[in-house]
């Protein structure tokens, strides 16, 4: 398959870059670098980096930022800033990639364990990974008519993220591991879920 991944330069896009590449044609896609540079919260940007690769197999999401801080301290710029970037620009995704993928490829977005298992200071992120779920359950039933599936994946604390916070790695899921959830929505026949990744391990 001639497969997308956005956000390929990151610590989960750069392990779904490395898992798929072993039985696919892959393209990376980031702000900064890979074959194609793109920013998700720009429709435009994505319509231009898209429109050059052509027509493709699946399109994978692994980007997008949101804010964590207490509920007090989210300012509406915190909101807008998260509702802009992470959900807005992967609801982006699939309204432009819709159009590139052939008949019976696939698109899979990421949202994050904080949708089902918030903690204090994840008001915004929380809200957004939600809004993420519902989002790609509804666009899945409406691009059934065009053979496009669509997932999203929800990773739970990654190890090299944590390590890189200076945090305790130990609850945190590797990247390699991670991967396979995305390669399971892209591989998979599945539509409309929501993809644990902590269950995705085989």
């Amino acid at each position: 398959m001639k497969i997308v991944v956005i956000g390929a330069s990151g610590t989960i896009g750069s392990a779904v870059v490395k898992l798929l590449k072993q039985r696919h044609q892959v393209i990376a896609v980031s702000r900064s670098g890979g074959d194609h540079r793109a920013n998700i919260t720009s429709k435009a940007s994505l319509e231009a980096a898209l429109g050059a690769i052509g027509k493709v197999d699946a399109i994978v999401s692994t980007t997008g930022s949101a804010v964590f801080k207490p509920l007090a301290a989210l300012a509406d710029a915190d909101f807008e800033k998260s509702l802009h970037d992470k959900l807005m620009g992967q609801v982006n995704v699939v309204r432009v990639g819709s159009q590139q993928i052939l008949s019976g490829g696939s698109i899979t977005l990421t949202s994050g364990i904080l949708a089902q298992h918030p903690i204090p200071g994840s008001a915004a992120i929380s809200l957004v990974n939600a809004g993420l779920e519902g989002f790609a359950r509804a666009a899945a039933l409406e691009l059934k008519s065009a053979n496009v599936r669509v997932n999203v994946v929800s990773p739970p604390w990654v190890k090299e993220t944590l390590v890189a916070l200076k945090m305790d790695p130990a609850p945190g899921m590797p990247a390699d591991d991670v991967a396979k959830a995305y390669a399971r929505s892209v591989e998979g026949s599945a539509s409309g879920e929501v993809i644990d990744a902590r269950k995705a391990v085989t």
